[in-house]
């Protein structure tokens, strides 16, 4: 399963698209404002973006490959890859608009997050890559529910390597709306905020979410066949 939920990340990443340009295009439009977009500026912040990701991800990768070493390995992998899904679940009704559900989760990473943001600040305006990778590795700390149903995938790796690769991975999808919203700015976030967009991206990560919870179920029924 590691491969599948690496690929998964990365399309989640991808699809959540929406979600990153309303998050993060105010920061990344404001690393062009006033000049030509620079594309290296934007690589830059991304990538300190992408390795607080990574770092998270490792993280978590180590505190889920505790979990299995702490408890019988299949019983809690099952629970873990449960609880991913279930995240993705409620990622995508989130990505929707139909529920908010996610937005309690984000306002658990506020506390850690007001003490990072005036960090980030150090760093604005951002005009050389110095300023702007430092700046996304403060900005990868956002509070976000995508990051977070990302995180909980993490979980499953069992590893700090495989969590860390998880992160990559999903942070390598967001990158396309990303880059994208820096150098096209305004006219990005207005079409990734169009209804029919968020929707269509929802079902979708929706779907991830809900194939995974038929896979979790049919390896518990496995397992409990099994008599274990």
């Amino acid at each position: 399963m590691p491969e599948s939920s690496t690929l998964s990340l990365f399309l989640i990443g991808l699809l959540g698209g929406t979600h990153c340009v309303g998050m993060c295009g105010g920061i990344v439009g404001a690393l062009s404002m006033g000049e030509t977009p620079r594309f290296s500026l934007h690589l830059a912040y991304n990538g300190g973006r992408i390795a607080s990701y990574a770092a998270a991800g490792a993280v978590a990768g180590a505190l889920g490959g505790m979990s299995l070493a702490l408890s019988e390995q299949l019983p809690a992998r099952i629970v873990l890859y449960g609880l991913a899904n279930l995240m993705l679940v409620a990622l995508g009704l989130y990505l929707t608009g139909l529920t908010r559900a996610l937005a309690f989760v984000e306002r658990l990473g506020q506390h850690l997050w007001r003490h990072l943001q005036p960090l980030g600040r150090r760093f604005l305006p951002a005009r050389t890559v110095w300023q702007a990778f430092p700046l996304g590795l403060v900005w990868g700390w956002l509070p976000c529910g995508l990051v977070y149903s990302a995180l909980a995938t993490a979980l499953t790796s069992g590893s700090m390597a495989g969590g860390a690769a998880m992160m990559l991975a999903f942070g390598a999808g967001t990158l396309p709306n990303l880059l994208l919203a820096g150098l096209l700015a305004v006219r990005l976030r207005d079409y990734a905020g169009r209804p029919a967009v968020r929707l269509a991206a929802g079902l979708l990560v929706l779907g991830f979410g809900v194939w995974g919870l038929i896979g979790v179920a049919r390896l518990a029924a496995g397992f409990n066949g099994s008599g274990a």
